[in-house]
Formats: C-alpha cells, structure tokens, sequence
C-alpha cells in the first residue's frame, strides 16, 4: 500500500548526499552492506532517518524480546499499517537473519493464528496495541502476562510501533521501491 501523494523530493543519492544525512547513509552502508531506498527516502529529513535508526537499534539491540519475537512485533505492525516494503524486508529477515519459522512468518503476513501460543500471544497483544493506540484493557494486558511477558515488553511493544510507524508511514509517502535484497519475499509472494 502507498499513500495517493508522493514526496516531492527525490530519494538522497549518494553524491547528493551531505552532512547528516552522508554520515548516516555511509553508517548504513557499512553495517548492512548497501543503503536501502526506504533509508535514502528518510534522509530527506535526516532527523527522522536518525531518529529511526537509533530507535530500530534500541529495540534490536537493548530489549528483552528474541529475534524471532522481534518479527513478530515488526511484521504484525508493518501489516497492520499496510506497508508492503516493510513486510518484505522483515518477512526476508525473520527466514534468514532471526531464525522464525517459515511457516510463521507467512502466518503473519496473511493474518492466521501462528502455531506457538507464546508468539501467538506476542502477535495478538501487539495488535491490541496498534488498534486501541497503545490503551490496553486489564483482561488484554493480563492475558500477555499470562504468556509470559512482563510489562517491560508492553513498553518495548511501544517502541516497536514508534519505529514502524517512522518506517512505515514514511514508505507510504515517500512510495520506496523494494531493494532487490528484499525481492524474494515480496508481498504477493510466499516468504
């Protein structure tokens, strides 16, 4: 899905690229081995690049959740705000980086009950999250807690969806072309 507008400024090239938004896009070049578009779309306000990156390396980096229940946040988001950029590239790094099942990967994208109850409670919370907008009922909170999570998850769940927001919602304006990393896993395609 894109938004009906689309930003008016070209995505940041590498020559074009200045400042900030160079020492960003260079970061991310040598971390991940090549600059994704949705990264180059951002660097138009390299505010919101930085802000993305550092956010996404929090949750990565710093939190409670697995690799796999990582996903499980990130995809759940990225198709509940219908961005197939996003899904695609997550879809690509639950299989091949974080380890979750293929199976449950295509469960996400296609909305069906995953087959770990403890990533199925993951999953369902999250959504709650996303759809009330971060005002969860006791019954609903009680329930994740039941899984096994605690309320330092419920945050994290909090700062997964402010990072695929920034990422989501800026794909949507900014319509970024999938990077051929990612093609594989395209939306409309199995994971």
């Amino acid at each position: 899905m894109t938004a009906e507008y689309k930003i008016q400024t070209a995505p940041v090239s590498d020559a074009e690229a200045n400042g900030q938004a160079s020492e960003l896009l260079e970061g991310a070049r040598a971390k991940l081995g090549f600059v994704p578009n949705m990264y180059r779309g951002m660097a138009i306000n390299p505010g919101l690049l930085s802000t993305y990156l550092h956010g996404y390396a929090q949750f990565r980096e710093s939190g409670n959740f697995t690799p796999p229940e990582q996903e499980v946040v990130f995809l759940t988001a990225s198709v509940a705000n219908g961005c197939d950029y996003c899904v695609a590239a997550h879809s690509m790094l639950a299989v091949n980086v974080s380890k979750l099942s293929r199976e449950n990967t295509e469960a996400l994208r296609e909305g069906r009950p995953l087959d770990d109850e403890k990533l199925q409670a993951l999953r369902v919370f999250t959504h709650q999250m996303w759809e009330s907008r971060g005002l969860p009922t006791i019954q609903q909170v009680e329930a994740f807690k039941a899984a096994g999570y605690g309320d330092a998850h419920l945050l994290e769940i909090i700062l997964g969806l402010a990072v695929k927001t920034i990422s989501n919602y800026s794909n949507h304006v900014n319509h970024s072309e999938l990077d051929d990393v990612f093609a594989a896993h395209k939306v409309g395609k199995a994971a």
